[in-house]
């Protein structure tokens, strides 16, 4: 083989290298990647139904039901609710009427959640929470009166 066979060799076998590692890493981010939905857009079917997303919004009033380390409760945005079902401990700032963040996967109508994320002081909530409460008021001003008064900041 001639020197500049070798080199030719060489240079396709870096690219194809190169091209490899970058398919596995785009497939890896692809498969870790997780959106956020409110109840509204799931109850649209926009959300992806075999997927890992988020859920946020409000814990509705009077809906946290525990069986042992099995908690349900609704999780709403003041137009759609939609239930969640969660084994674990929850955070300590995690109650009814507060911001909540649950990542999951919706089964039979029923967002099982893996992990649980509440705000952390009196006046957080996350953004895609805030801005998705925002235009469900929006969209009815009368369900606004059932969130609590707290002012949400951004």
């Amino acid at each position: 083989m001639k020197p500049r066979h070798k080199k030719l060799v060489i240079a396709g076998a870096i690219v194809a290298a190169a091209g490899a590692a970058t398919a596995l890493v785009l497939n890896a981010f692809q498969s870790n990647l997780v959106f956020f939905y409110s109840p509204s857009q799931v109850v649209a079917h926009e959300a992806p139904s075999m997927r890992t997303f988020r859920l946020g919004g409000l814990v509705e009033r009077g809906t946290v039901k525990r069986d042992g380390t099995t908690v349900s409760f609704i999780v709403t945005d003041t137009a759609k609710s939609i239930p969640v079902r969660f084994q674990g401990i929850l955070p300590d700032l995690f109650k009814e009427g507060k911001g909540v963040v649950a990542q999951g996967q919706l089964q039979d109508g029923v967002f099982v959640a893996r992990e649980v994320l509440a705000k952390h002081d009196e006046n957080y909530m996350p953004p895609e929470a805030a801005e998705a409460l925002k235009r469900a008021q929006q969209g009815n001003p009368k369900l606004a009166e059932t969130i609590s008064a707290e002012p949400i900041r951004k």
